[in-house]
């Protein structure tokens, strides 16, 4: 199976995601494309439903990426808030776009819905620290 992105590739996207999430607020939605940028080598799950993304592909090495930045509330809000954006562009993909952390085994800190309110983590009704309840 050919890879989309090198490990060149995905380094640079890393580098670049993570100077984005670090300085990333909600009204920047411009950082969001490094996200729909790694989600790009999901594309033909996301359009066709198919191959599976299974750990160890193009795939799942961007969603592995996207997972390191998950480890605090205001970037997992600000995760959430770039998947909402990618699913409402891509609406009828939204259900693949849903899956993809799911078949990767990647645990975001949040389920990926359109439905999704990215200032509550999903199931445990905590703050994000971005408003009061």
């Amino acid at each position: 199976m050919k890879r989309l992105f090198s490990p060149v590739v995905l380094v640079s996207l890393f580098l670049s995601l993570s100077s984005a999430i670090c300085s990333a607020t909600v009204e920047n939605a411009a950082d969001c494309v490094a996200v729909g940028t790694l989600i790009s080598s999901c594309t033909e799950f996301v359009n066709y439903g198919y191959p599976d993304p299974v750990p160890g592909s193009s795939c799942c090495d961007a969603m592995t990426v996207l997972g390191t930045y998950s480890d605090s509330s205001d970037k997992r809000r600000w995760l959430c808030n770039c998947f909402i954006d990618l699913i409402s562009v891509y609406n009828s993909n939204a259900t693949a776009i849903s899956t993809l952390s799911g078949f990767c085994g990647i645990v975001l800190g949040f389920t990926i819905d359109p439905n999704t309110d990215c200032n509550f983590e999903e199931g445990k009704g905590q703050d994000f620290g971005c408003g009061s309840n």
